[in-house]
């Protein structure tokens, strides 16, 4: 495969993810409820502020529909390699370079004037897609900190976190396959993009005054 044939099949996958990843279900979901999900609680179009916002069931439908929006273009783009609709993007990058387009798209959709959310289900969804075994491990590390804290922001930083060091543990325990350090960096580069996008969380966690849904 030439560079033309590889640059024409990498763009094709950023155009699709960006465009799949910026359906901001949070929005959608708001609206049919008569609420602008930009104009209440945190502005996040996420699952979070649509549970406040909303309810805590349309905040669980928004996370299955983001989830779902990170898993499936990932799924889909192996299986066109997989039956070799498509030839395989160089250097095995195709289903990290799937997720980043779809978490870009998400974080700044092009529907909502390029503000969007916070990509951490979307994230997850397009990991699991990859690594299961690692992104159920940081999804249940989200899920015991959130449970213990009330903080979903604090355990969506710290699953972030987990996901590289999951990714080794379970490798090393030989519990799961090792997907290749390059996937290891790409997610902690997911994470430290997780801990940007949280900034003004952890500013709020550190003063106090960060939302708890124990309060």
């Amino acid at each position: 495969m030439n560079i033309i044939e590889q640059i024409t099949i990498f763009a094709s996958i950023a155009v699709a993810g960006y465009l799949i990843g910026s359906v901001p279900f949070g929005f959608i979901i708001g609206k049919l409820k008569g609420i602008d999900i930009r104009t209440v609680g945190s502005g996040n179009i996420g699952a979070t502020n649509v549970t406040r916002a909303v309810s805590p069931l349309a905040g669980k439908i928004c996370f299955a529909l983001d989830f779902c929006k990170g898993l499936l273009p990932v799924l889909i783009l192996k299986l066109l390699v997989a039956k070799g609709i498509i030839a395989a993007p160089a250097w095995g990058a195709g289903e990290l370079f799937m997720i980043f387009s779809v978490v870009m798209g998400h974080m700044f959709t092009c529907f909502l004037g390029f503000k969007g959310g916070k990509g951490i289900a979307t994230a997850v969804g397009g990991v699991a897609a990859v690594a299961p075994l690692p992104a159920l491990a940081a999804f249940l590390t989200w899920l015991v900190i959130f449970k213990v804290s009330g903080y979903v922001s604090l355990g969506s930083i710290l699953g972030a976190i987990a996901l590289p060091v999951w990714t080794v543990v379970l490798a090393w325990l030989k519990v799961a396959a090792f997907p290749g350090w390059a996937v290891v960096i790409f997610f902690f580069l997911l994470a430290v993009v997780a801990v940007w996008t949280h900034r003004s969380n952890i500013k709020r966690l550190c003063n106090g005054t960060e939302n708890s849904f124990k309060k």
